[in-house]
């Protein structure tokens, strides 16, 4: 009724077309400035099977057709019957007549954020039937599947976002965790080298042709993780700066240089990786407090570790290019000092009494290495290293090479007094970043097996199998098994090929 009079009004054709646009502005402002539904806003930010968010076009593609083509009987079977209701259903129905309700194919239809879509084909008797279900990637096995497929806990999103922002990363390890739940382990290094080849961020990856097998090592491989370990340093003291990871870590550094049980044990390389670490964090204004373990013992009965032998000298006569007009100017003696383990060596900020005199700041992070305990009494490291930890607060606190298992000792000392709660204070350190390599047996420590890493405080376990190249072209370290927690001897031996 409205466009009527206007044409009554007017007359004039271009008068109308005038009034005819305002009329059109004016019902667009009008739908503009009206509110929606929650239900209908929502709904025009959420994925579609169109535009899907979650994975790209062919990051989707790719994953289902490999999935369906090579993991139907290892993965996707086992989600269904552990993850849908169709498994309740089938123990249901085949208690009563064994094999009469049987779950005999799956394939993946889509992924999204949230949920595997599959297609499973039933046979029920003599018929066959197809029915749709949805995996949730942070499923829990189904009642009466719990007890063939103990649970796991969720992977931390946090953890996930921190770690990579890639959707792919964010699917593998969610997937691995479903693949952990059902057992199958090998599907897990599959996967992670799937994220890597549809453009992930890596996770796990580690560098070919590293030839640890050869001693010394060349200097960029040293470097290579030197350049890893204090990364991992760093970002573990951010995180515990944010009260996102704990103030008591380790790291765990054994390639063969870094080895005190092989021959090829070099104290440069300790030395060097402990100066990259310390570095690092002191270019980010951070005081670091590098610590030695001094003699323990009573009596004659004293002394240091082998492996610690002279170290808390070299680390002081070492080359940090503190010196005037050097990179690092002025860094030893300010942001980075040095010190023994036990509570007196942990300095809080103090004001200065004397006038003229600088304030003492106090250490921010405190870089352990190597902390041990010897054989024989009054040799635990645990005293002194837990009144540290106590005298530090909540400040980081990082193991580097710990190895704090109680050892031989007179009047049985690290053997039955107290042993609890020294392996529990042990245990109160969590793992930030570790490369160990495998060997074949515990006899030999060449030809390399592989290794396992976590190369990162938020990062996933990944097990890697070494592997010659033809024609001696060089070496690869395949991913063969993932987890978010540190792996099972039994189930790593599961995954490498023989």
């Amino acid at each position: 009724c409205c466009y009527t009079a206007v044409d009554i009004m007017v007359n004039n054709h271009y008068l109308r077309s005038v009034c005819l646009i305002l009329l059109t502005l004016l019902s667009a402002v009008v739908a503009f400035s009206t509110p929606r539904p929650a239900a209908a806003a929502a709904s025009s930010v959420s994925p579609t099977a169109e535009d899907n968010t979650y994975l790209n076009k062919e990051q989707l593609e790719f994953s289902i057709a490999y999935l369906n083509e090579h993991h139907k009987t290892d993965v996707l079977l086992p989600f269904v019957k552990a993850f849908s209701d169709l498994g309740t259903t089938a123990i249901k129905k085949n208690a009563w007549i064994g094999g009469s309700y049987q779950i005999i194919d799956a394939s993946i239809t889509d992924i999204t954020q949230d949920e595997l879509c599959l297609d499973a084909s039933i046979k029920q008797g003599e018929k066959i039937k197809t029915e749709s279900v949805k995996v949730h990637l942070d499923s829990d096995p189904v009642a009466g599947m719990k007890r063939t497929y103990p649970t796991l806990p969720p992977c931390n999103p946090m953890h996930l976002n921190h770690a990579s922002k890639q959707p792919i990363d964010n699917f593998v390890r969610r997937m691995n965790r479903l693949c952990n739940i059902v057992k199958a382990y090998s599907a897990t290094g599959k996967m992670i080298q799937l994220g890597v080849q549809m453009g992930g961020k890596g996770v796990g990856k580690l560098n070919d042709d590293m030839y640890l097998n050869q001693v010394p090592h060349n200097r960029f491989v040293r470097k290579y993780f030197y350049d890893m370990a204090s990364e991992a340093a760093l970002d573990a003291t951010i995180l515990c700066s944010k009260k996102q990871f704990t103030n008591r870590m380790k790291m765990t550094v054994m390639f063969p240089e870094m080895n005190p049980s092989m021959d090829s044990y070099r104290v440069g390389t300790l030395l060097e990786l402990a100066r990259s670490i310390a570095i690092k964090l002191a270019e980010q204004n951070l005081r670091v407090r590098v610590c030695v373990q001094g003699s323990m013992g009573v009596g004659i009965f004293t002394g240091v570790p082998k492996q610690l032998n002279g170290v808390h000298t070299l680390l002081q006569r070492m080359d940090w290019e503190s010196e005037p007009g050097e990179e690092n100017d002025g860094m030893v003696g300010d942001y980075v000092r040095f010190g023994f383990v036990g509570k007196e060596h942990v300095i809080n900020a103090q004001k200065s009494e004397k006038e003229g005199e600088p304030d003492v700041e106090q250490d921010d992070v405190f870089l352990l290495i190597c902390p041990q305990n010897m054989i024989g009494l009054e040799s635990s490291i645990i005293g002194s290293l837990s009144e540290m930890v106590d005298a530090a607060g909540d400040r980081p606190i990082i193991l580097l090479n710990p190895d704090l298992v109680d050892k031989v000792s007179a009047q049985g000392q690290q053997s039955i007094r107290g042993r609890q709660a020294r392996i529990d204070f042990a245990s109160s350190f969590e793992t930030m970043f570790e490369f160990q390599n495998i060997y074949y047996s515990g006899t030999s420590y060449f030809p390399i097996l592989g290794s396992v890493v976590k190369l990162g405080p938020l990062e996933p376990w990944v097990a890697h199998q070494r592997r010659d190249l033809m024609n001696n072209d060089g070496e690869v370290y395949l991913p063969v098994y993932a987890s978010e927690t540190a792996p099972e001897n039994e189930v790593l031996m599961t995954t490498f090929a023989k």
